[in-house]
């Protein structure tokens, strides 16, 4: 019994959180960190025009965004409208996921570099949830789930939220390793 425990620990996917349930909660909606993109941050020659110039996702990045839209899709999981940062790791990962037409929101761009714009972002961030009546699902960076949530993911997690009156209330979470 010991070594069937360990080896099931030892399996992908076990001992995570995956509440594929709380998509069906009223309201709800969902939230992702952007696949694996090794490193921190972006490189000081960053420009959002040019991918060559900021940290992208790597080839266990492109994997896991494709293997979290097949699983969303397996499930019956879509989306109307998928938000994205303009970076090129968020965009490519919403592209990958292949769940729903893929839209820029510069309100989900990462405020890492300058903390100065969080709260306004944030703010900006909860108006285009509130202003969305489709199935709404967003893609963006580790900075902007923590401020909107108050929790933070991994590379590629995906959290089902749902908007109240003081913010978001998470309802469950969702995480495909790369």
């Amino acid at each position: 019994m010991r070594f069937l425990t360990i080896l099931l620990l030892l399996m992908p996917d076990v001992g995570q959180a995956n509440d594929w349930d709380a998509f069906s909660e009223p309201g709800a909606i969902a939230i992702m960190r952007h696949a694996l993109a090794p490193g921190i941050g972006d490189p000081p020659e960053f420009t959002i025009d040019d991918c060559d110039t900021q940290r992208n996702l790597d080839e266990r990045g492109r994997a896991q965004a494709t293997a979290i839209g097949a699983a969303l899709r397996e499930k019956g999981i879509s989306f109307d409208v998928v938000f994205t940062s303009q970076w090129c790791r968020t965009r490519e990962t919403a592209e990958l996921l292949e769940i729903g037409p893929v839209t820029a929101a510069p309100s989900l761009n990462s405020f890492f570099a300058d903390f100065s714009t969080q709260d306004q972002q944030t703010a900006e961030t909860n108006a285009l949830i509130a202003e969305t009546d489709d199935r709404l699902m967003l893609v963006t960076h580790q900075v902007n789930i923590s401020a909107l949530t108050g929790q933070g993911t991994r590379s590629g997690e995906v959290l089902i939220i749902r908007p109240t009156v003081n913010g978001v209330q998470v309802l469950g979470s969702i995480l495909i390793q790369p």
